[in-house]
């Protein structure tokens, strides 16, 4: 299933739904898009891959913020590279009290402009979600280095 966003947006990302088999409405009545903590203003992420660090972080995490309570939640990755490349992608729920819950833990291969869709994932009963924590990159994996990718998370009630 191949995704192609032509614009970093909600237009572009609700027409790659369609493309996969979402209907655009279901994909646009009761979800939407979280903005990225320290982000420019776009729901669309845009990435690379960089090396493991020994002093510093790296680019491998990126934090969605869950502004309101949802039902589920919904991950999205579009490859921007040119090239094939297989590597670790995780995601996890962040929750208000300090703990976490890991809902991907994949090493996907990934065709130039390919993407997927993970979830979606239910809300934990009992719990308030502040992030979604979208991981990508791994060192045990050094040929997906400059690996270029886009992502984006949606909260749907």
């Amino acid at each position: 299933m191949a995704i192609r966003f032509a614009a970093a947006g909600a237009l572009a990302a609700s027409a790659a739904l369609f493309a996969i088999g979402i209907p655009r409405a279901e994909a646009q009545a009761n979800c939407r898009f979280l903005m990225p903590l320290g982000g420019g203003g776009e729901p669309v992420v845009s990435k690379r891959i960089g090396p493991d660090r020994l002093l510093g972080r790296t680019n491998w995490n990126t934090d969605f913020i869950v502004d309101q309570p949802f039902t589920s939640y919904r991950f999205f990755f579009t490859s921007a590279s040119s090239e094939r490349a297989t590597f670790p992608v995780a995601g996890f729920m962040r929750f208000t009290d300090g703990t976490s819950l890991q809902v991907i833990n994949e090493t996907p291969t990934f065709e130039p402009g390919g993407g997927r869709m993970f979830g979606p994932f239910a809300a934990v009963p009992g719990k308030r979600t502040k992030l979604m924590n979208f991981r990508v990159g791994s060192s045990s994996q050094p040929a997906a280095l400059g690996f270029s990718y886009r992502i984006s998370v949606q909260g749907c009630t």
